[in-house]
């Protein structure tokens, strides 16, 4: 009996899990037998695999074939497996490696290569190698496995070289894999040449004119990534003022963009010629997605959904009243955590969700630009933006009613441009940074409560006595008190000063205490 073994990577949730495939060629009725908890995907691997190896043969000889050849599919009963088998698998990242290692296991590779070596990618019938999704996890986790060479798809190259410590090569067919196992070829540590689209500059703040209060509010809000809740009549600048917030926010550092990249790259979002993510991504999705689109699922094994690809950016929300009330509700746990737990019937996921929430919404259903024309019942009203509950709400640091500007704001001069904006964010930014460094928080909104009311940062009486006042009259929670205390250190922040001040507070709970009804 003939055993190959060969390494690849399956991913769970954005976490890759180094897994062994193993080929045993014995006596018996020619079969294919793949074992392993696979998915439909993978069971099909089978075929993809044969079909792969025969035309690779093939080809090299011309198309007649050798029985002696031994890169030929070999005859008897093959056993495919994958361990550790108790985990579930999905996908066609294995079939590089089921190919490798039913080679191997008929011709016995003396390449000590193989062994530390990581193989991802999927097979076309001709022997091509295809791209796939997630490979920068399954580079990180060959990595912290020990392993040396990984070899991806050609077109997965520059994904995967954004890890460093780990030797790169990409093949765009099988037959390439196999020369630089023998040592009479080498592998590409560049993928193919595309050219880059010309950089377009995001929309600009200096579009949005007389709407101070909310344009402050964003200001507010992106240095220390508070949630913020925009409501008025439609036309009035919503929409503008949301799309424009990736505009100040700062860059990503290098874990934040390794970390974004990772999900995209597992979501399948990922451009071929630029692929590491440096900017705060944007997601808007539709005020008709589901549960799931929302929060990540899928047969199987979970995919992650908005809230995650929005990790360390923004979710955007038009039109949030119009969504349904189980998939509002069901961003209270990630909005608290920073994360989602999804469980599946192939286990649970794990993915990071610590994103920015801005949700815009009309005053009523009818929507008129004028208040006055509102042909709504109050009843209505109440009910419309009734599904944004209490408990949501209460996670929404920012609460801002814009009202139609006069003629002459709108005939003005020019605002503020992003870039202005942007440089006080970013110097809030690291002030806050600065601040919680020791602790392991990167802003304001990412802090406790309870460090907040203890040690080092907790604040004077006479700065808290506005809290105290809210808290007393019922005006705010615990929660919410929490969270004004948070934001008044950004409005700290933004001001340069060292500590909030009661104004600071005062302000903070006024963001709060605004009426969105």
């Amino acid at each position: 009996m003939k055993l190959g073994r060969v390494r690849s990577v399956a991913i769970t949730g954005v976490e890759g899990v180094i897994v062994e495939i193993e080929a045993s060629i014995g006596q018996g009725l020619p079969g294919v037998h793949l074992v392993g908890l696979g998915d439909a995907a993978l069971k099909e691997a089978k075929d993809r695999v044969r079909a792969a190896i025969t035309n690779t043969a093939a080809a090299r000889k011309g198309g007649s074939g050798e029985e002696s050849d031994p890169d030929k599919w070999p005859e008897g009963r093959i056993t495919l497996a994958l361990s550790p088998a108790t985990l579930p698998k999905s996908g066609s990242t294995f079939d590089l490696g089921l190919a490798l290692a039913v080679l191997s296991a008929n011709s016995g590779f003396a390449s000590g290569l193989l062994e530390k070596t990581v193989f991802v990618g999927e097979l076309a019938l001709d022997g091509r190698v295809r791209p796939v999704r997630g490979v920068l996890p399954a580079v990180v986790a060959a990595r912290a496995a020990g392993f040396t060479h990984v070899v991806v798809p050609l077109a997965n190259v520059a994904e995967a070289t954004l890890v460093s410590g780990i030797e790169v090569g990409g093949a765009s067919h099988l037959r390439e894999v196999l020369e630089w196992l023998r040592g009479v070829g080498v592998l590409d540590t560049v993928g193919p040449v595309v050219s880059s689209p010309p950089v377009v500059a995001g929309p600009d703040l200096c579009d949005v004119v007389g709407q101070d209060e909310a344009r402050y509010a964003m200001e507010i809000a992106a240095a220390g990534a508070h949630h913020l809740l925009l409501t008025g009549p439609p036309g009035i600048g919503k929409t503008m003022l949301a799309r424009r917030l990736p505009g100040i926010l700062p860059p990503l550092s290098e874990s934040e963009a390794l970390e974004v990249t990772a999900i995209h790259s597992i979501a399948g979002g990922l451009p071929a010629d630029h692929p590491l993510i440096v900017e705060a991504p944007f997601i808007a999705p539709h005020h008709s997605t589901t549960v799931t689109a929302m929060i990540g699922g899928g047969t199987g094994m979970a995919k992650p959904g908005a809230v995650s690809r929005a990790h360390r950016g923004v979710l955007f929300l038009d039109e949030c009243a119009e969504l349904g009330v189980k998939v509002l509700e069901t961003l209270r746990t990630p909005l608290e955590d920073g994360e989602v737990r999804v469980a599946r019937r192939d286990g649970m996921a794990l993915f990071p969700a610590r994103f920015q929430l801005i949700l815009a919404a009309n005053p009523c259903p009818c929507a008129p630009a004028n208040d006055v024309n509102c042909v709504c019942s109050p009843s209505a009203r109440r009910r419309y933006l009734g599904k944004l509950s209490g408990p949501l709400m209460d996670r929404v640091d920012i609460r801002v009613r814009m009202d139609p500007p006069g003629n002459a704001a709108l005939s003005g001069g020019a605002a503020e441009s992003s870039a202005q904006v942007r440089e006080r964010v970013v110097a809030a930014r690291a002030r806050a940074r600065d601040r919680w460094r020791a602790h392991g928080w990167q802003t304001n909104s990412e802090v406790p409560g309870s460090a907040l009311r203890r040690g080092d940062f907790r604040l004077p009486p006479t700065v808290t006595r506005p809290v105290e006042l809210f808290l007393r009259d019922g005006r705010v929670t615990a929660r919410g008190a929490d969270r004004a205390l948070r934001l008044a250190w950004t409005l700290c922040d933004l001001a340069g000063t060292d500590q909030p001040t009661e104004d600071h507070v005062a302000q903070a709970l006024m963001f709060r205490d605004r009426g969105y009804s």
